[in-house]
């Protein structure tokens, strides 16, 4: 009997033997990452607190942008909902994701918004492609902005050197300026 009750004691520890060692294991490669991630959350907090008001100021400039729009736009192009997918239409269709776009048009289509004025707006951004910087935060989102307030919006052009005055190299004298030369006319052959 004492036998039997040490053969159900063994096989039972050894039924038990591999869960227990891959517990110890877990625990002991989870147990430092714990650790670690207790000290992340009190600074997690403290970042949250500027993030609140950072925000605070997006929700209002992107309060004063459907504001601005509905007052320059006459018709629904000005709505908000149209505004709002309208732009993030053009937006997807820069960064060359029309599945999505094309999902989104449906959309500003079913609630009775003007498809024109997204083909117009996408049309004043080709227009931008050289002014648009993606190191600059906002770039896009200001540009699609100003083109779907006003779509006949034109490039500032960018500041050019002076005509009149060459650049040189060191002391060098500027080169002059040759007129330039029309190409000879072909004769026509003699019979």
């Amino acid at each position: 009997m004492r036998r039997r009750v040490l053969e159900l004691r063994t096989s039972f520890v050894r039924r038990l033997a591999i869960p227990g060692l891959i517990a110890l294991l877990s625990v002991g490669t989870i147990g430092p990452s714990l650790a670690q991630s207790g000290d992340n959350h009190t600074q997690d907090q403290g970042k949250q607190a500027p993030n609140a008001a950072d925000a605070a100021k997006d929700n209002q400039r992107k309060i004063d942008e459907f504001a601005e729009a509905a007052q320059a736009i006459n018709g629904p192009a000005g709505n908000p909902e149209c505004v709002w997918l309208g732009r993030r239409v053009v937006q997807l269709m820069y960064r060359d994701d029309l599945d999505t776009a094309f999902r989104h048009l449906d959309l500003y289509d079913r609630f009775g918004c003007p498809g024109g004025h997204v083909q117009a707006a996408f049309r004043c951004l080709t227009r931008f492609f050289a002014q648009i910087d993606d190191k600059v935060p906002n770039s896009l989102s200001n540009h699609v902005q100003a083109c779907w307030i006003n779509p006949n919006a034109q490039p500032q052009a960018a500041a050019a050197p002076a005509a009149s005055q060459p650049t040189t190299a060191g002391s060098a004298a500027p080169a002059p300026s040759a007129p330039p030369q029309a190409a000879p006319s072909p004769q026509p052959a003699a019979k």
